[in-house]
């Protein structure tokens, strides 16, 4: 099937998922927005960030007749996706339910933790899903805020990113985990930081490889696999600064993003319902 897969994120960060799909994937066409013009998500109230989510959801549907959506955003699948599966007529696909199911495969004594935008760990939105896997561990939970515009300006290595990582950080770090799972998409770009602050014992875990993994297990099971063989193409939108986001995005991401659109605020309706054609 030739339509798109759709994919969205406050900014920068989604493009680490971004990245496992297009590599998992390389015959599938992508379209991702970038919402910089409203980031950073984490501290705004979860209702402020649904309706945002929900303009861009069918902002994908409607304009650019996509087969399947990725919440590439910890703090906007946090928000609530019940109300994007019941309204549109394609599948959803978060990142926290494959974070959780990977941090718990990745440790050996039990004890694991999770660090996010401070939306995202006020939700329990991980300490739900990690309960759902069913396996038997000690989950600890920090927020970091910081951390997100930090990646938006391209800062990600230092003694500022190093400063606030170590004082955000000492709560799960001292309680002796050795899985910790990146639970916002901005955060494997500060990865080096990260795993020099918690030492070589503590593995890292991201979201991303195994939301390209679920997104192609949905799309097979419903049959919306591309199969011509063609190389996908890849679109990438921005509601911000879109000079901003092709330079910094490219830095971060590749040569894909050199021509990167502009995503348009202020001119998409509220979501509303829409017929169910869920495969």
């Amino acid at each position: 099937m030739r339509r798109p897969i759709g994919m969205f994120d406050s900014g920068f960060g989604g493009l680490t998922v971004a990245r496992a799909v297009m590599d998992l994937l390389p015959h599938e066409d992508l379209v991702y927005i970038g919402d910089t013009g409203r980031y950073p998500y984490g501290s705004k109230p979860l209702a402020e960030v649904r309706t945002y989510a929900a303009e861009l959801a069918r902002s994908l549907v409607e304009e650019f007749d996509v087969k399947a959506i990725i919440v590439a955003c910890n703090t906007a699948t946090a928000a609530g996706l019940d109300r994007l599966r019941t309204r549109l007529p394609v599948p959803i696909i978060d990142v926290v339910e494959p974070g959780a199911r990977a941090v718990v495969r990745a440790t050996a004594t039990g004890r694991v933790g999770v660090i996010g935008t401070v939306g995202t760990i006020s939700s329990g939105a991980y300490v739900e899903a990690v309960a759902r896997t069913g396996a038997p561990v000690r989950l600890a939970s920090a927020a970091c805020p910081g951390f997100v515009e930090f990646v938006e300006r391209g800062q990600t290595t230092g003694d500022e990113v190093t400063v606030l990582a170590e004082r955000l950080l000492a709560p799960i770090r001292d309680v002796g985990i050795d899985a910790l799972l990146l639970g916002c998409t901005h955060y494997p770009f500060l990865a080096r930081t990260i795993s020099d602050v918690m030492g070589p014992e503590v593995t890292l875990v991201s979201s991303a490889d195994e939301t390209a993994f679920a997104a192609r297990d949905r799309l097979a099971a419903a049959g919306l696999l591309r199969s011509d063989g063609a190389t996908g193409r890849h679109r990438f939108l921005s509601s911000g600064d879109v000079e901003l986001f092709r330079e910094l995005g490219g830095r971060l991401l590749g040569p894909e993003l050199a021509h990167t659109e502009r995503w348009p605020l202020g001119s998409h309706q509220p979501l509303s319902p829409i017929p169910l054609e869920i495969p």
